[in-house]
């Protein structure tokens, strides 16, 4: 949760600066819908783009992930190393994802990086405590399988394109609401500077609504993706074996998991959602990717 957190915080942060520069130098103003949607684009993946390029620092710097060395490691580590760098050549990945563990109670695991021969695989002190070797393979060949298929690369793309969309979209309405107010207003002076910001960063983030429901959708689809691939890299079993593992442990009743459960709802990868945290959710429910793995 805290990862995809700061991805859309950075990825917020910088569509708002953005539009506060457009807005004060009239950037986004009187140029025709073209220009206006090319400009959008430029803005809409600016935020996407660094959010991705930034991801392994934001991942090691705010998750506090601690890179594993084989060479000095126990075997513990080595053996984590060593078996996501197997799968990760398997899978052909030409240079090798660097491979870390973040403390965290719940077991989960992520991969993040701006390509796959640029990629961190970090899992959580939770899941290491609460797998078995085979289990946890499974749950390394599918973040592997994540970084091979180009995920990160893939979102980032999708959320620009969402951006700028949404980006365009606000200038638009906000245009339309600001010639009709000339056309009524004697002064003919239209909404504003001060207002016309307001109501596109106000349009902005409704309109972001739908577009993250989008996003979330695309994000479901490739966790199932990805449970394909690692069940091709470490064997169905295996992988299967990850998804039971993490359903028997969210499914138990531990105070300390009934705790992060209630803080993520909506992002964690074995919830049971329905109406809007359904929509919004970034995993499908665990029954649900067993149940097709094992079809």
């Amino acid at each position: 949760m805290r990862r995809v957190l700061l991805f859309v915080m950075m990825n917020v942060l910088v569509m708002t600066v953005v539009t506060i520069l457009a807005s004060l130098f009239g950037l986004d103003q009187g140029k025709g819908y073209g220009p206006l949607f090319m400009l959008c684009m430029m803005y809409g993946m600016a935020g996407s783009f660094i959010s991705l390029q930034l991801s392994r620092w934001q991942a090691k710097k705010f998750m506090g992930v601690r890179l594993l060395d084989p060479s000095r490691g126990g075997h513990r580590e080595r053996w984590l190393v060593e078996k996501t760098h197997e799968m990760a050549k398997a899978a052909g990945i030409t240079t090798m994802p660097e491979v870390g563990v973040y403390e965290s109670p719940e077991p989960n695991a992520f991969a993040t990086g701006p390509s796959k021969n640029r990629s961190l695989v970090a899992v959580s002190t939770g899941l290491l405590r609460r797998m078995n070797d085979d289990e946890i393979e499974g749950v390394l060949a599918h973040e592997v399988a994540h970084a091979a298929n180009g995920d990160m690369v893939t979102m980032g793309l999708l959320q620009g394109v969402v951006n700028a969309v949404v980006m365009f979209v606000a200038r638009v309405i906000a245009m339309a609401i600001n010639n009709a107010l000339r056309s009524n207003d004697r002064d003919g002076g239209g909404l504003g500077p001060f207002a016309y910001f307001g109501i596109v960063m106000l349009l902005q983030t409704v309109l972001m609504i739908p577009g993250t429901m989008l996003i979330a959708a695309f994000s479901r689809w490739r966790e199932y993706r990805a449970d394909h691939g690692g069940a091709q890299l470490a064997g169905k079993e295996k992988m299967r074996a990850a998804l039971v593992a993490l359903k028997r442990t969210f499914d138990v009743e531990d105070p300390v998991m009934a705790k992060v459960q209630s803080g993520v709802a909506a992002m964690k990868i074995s919830s049971k959602k329905s109406g809007m945290r359904a929509l919004m959710s970034t995993h499908p429910p665990l029954d649900e990717r067993i149940k097709r793995l094992s079809n």
